[in-house]
């Protein structure tokens, strides 16, 4: 019994942080950057603030983006239209 625990636990081990190793990879690629964060507390607005605090910072974030591509396309359709 004793070489079934010996021989069974360090594989036990061994599966589970190859397991972890994936769960890590997948959440690297999903997680937030640390600029985009210092970002959005430096700019945020109101609705965005409350949508940081009731969804979290996913959906902040989301929010975020989106103001700033609006004023990106914004601008860019006023440069197009001034030839």
């Amino acid at each position: 019994m004793t070489v079934l625990f010996v021989v069974a636990v360090p594989l036990v081990m061994m599966f589970f942080a190859l397991a972890m190793e994936r769960v890590e990879n997948r959440l690297k690629h999903v997680a937030v950057q640390e600029e985009e964060v210092e970002e959005f507390l430096e700019q945020a607005r109101p609705n965005e603030v409350k949508a940081l605090y009731g969804h979290g910072i996913g959906r902040a974030l989301e929010l975020f983006r989106l103001r700033r591509l609006g004023g990106r396309a914004a601008r860019l359709r006023t440069k197009r239209a001034r030839p």
